[in-house]
């Protein structure tokens, strides 16, 4: 197996796993990074080789200029995760990460190598809408969007200076999740895992559920207590999926 491709601008391994049969390929939230899921590579090698998606316009890529469309990023996402798939991939996205995941999971399974399995965290339905325009605030009203949701590192928070250089990333990010749409007839083959907070104002159980038109393999629903990032109280809870997913695949493998 061909080694992780971690220095590729978009991704990156922080425990890379050369020898794990399985791969999970992690995508961020609105306003995130690589690094969030860090705790994620940690929990899960040597057993799983974890890649998280680094956007441009944040961290070491943070002089890039930051994309504003969905289907770009995916369409980016995709051409860099070409290397990646000499096994077996796993994706899983949070809010804004989880349509990005399913966009690039329907470009991949063009070329016949989509994942096994899509989570999709923390998000609604891809042709499910609202009316958000949180990108078109002001940066105050922006901040405060960023602080309710409490997704984001305190530390950046309480810094202004430092929160000020971001934040035309988060608002790139923004612009593109709330511009997107998918129609209903857009599906993946693989089989969708949906996860949300059972108190997410982002996302409601029905909106969530919907998700199962959007895969032809079959979708299942598991809901936690908490908001929007109810994956940082429930991180044990989330990684227990997880792992409950690739024990099963590497036994069906075997």
């Amino acid at each position: 197996m061909s080694p992780t491709p971690a220095d590729d601008l978009w991704i990156r391994s922080f425990r890379p796993a050369p020898e794990a049969a399985e791969r999970l390929v992690c995508f961020p939230h609105a306003g995130g990074s690589a690094s969030f899921y860090l705790p994620v590579a940690a929990a899960l090698s040597p057993a799983v080789d974890v890649v998280a998606v680094q956007y441009p316009g944040r961290q070491d890529r943070r002089h890039e200029p930051g994309l504003t469309s969905v289907a770009e990023l995916a369409d980016r996402v995709a051409e860099a995760l070409r290397a990646a798939a000499d096994r077996p991939l796993t994706f899983f996205g949070h809010s804004m990460g989880a349509v990005v995941a399913f966009e690039v999971a329907r470009r991949l399974e063009r070329s016949g190598s989509g994942p096994v399995r899509l989570f999709a965290s923390g998000r609604r339905a891809p042709s499910r809408t609202r009316d958000e325009r949180v990108h078109t605030l002001g940066d105050d009203r922006l901040i405060a969007e960023i602080r309710a949701l409490s997704g984001t590192d305190s530390r950046l928070l309480d810094d202004e200076e430092l929160l000020r250089m971001v934040l035309p990333a988060i608002r790139n990010d923004y612009t593109a999740v709330e511009t997107y749409l998918a129609v209903p007839d857009d599906t993946v083959r693989c089989p969708v895992t949906v996860l949300v907070g059972d108190d997410d104002p982002k996302t409601s159980l029905d909106e969530a559920r919907a998700w199962e038109g959007h895969t032809l393999g079959g979708s299942t629903l598991r809901v936690f207590p908490g908001g929007h990032f109810y994956l940082t109280d429930r991180a044990a809870d989330v990684l227990a999926v997880l792992t409950e997913h690739f024990t099963a695949t590497v036994s069906r493998g075997a």
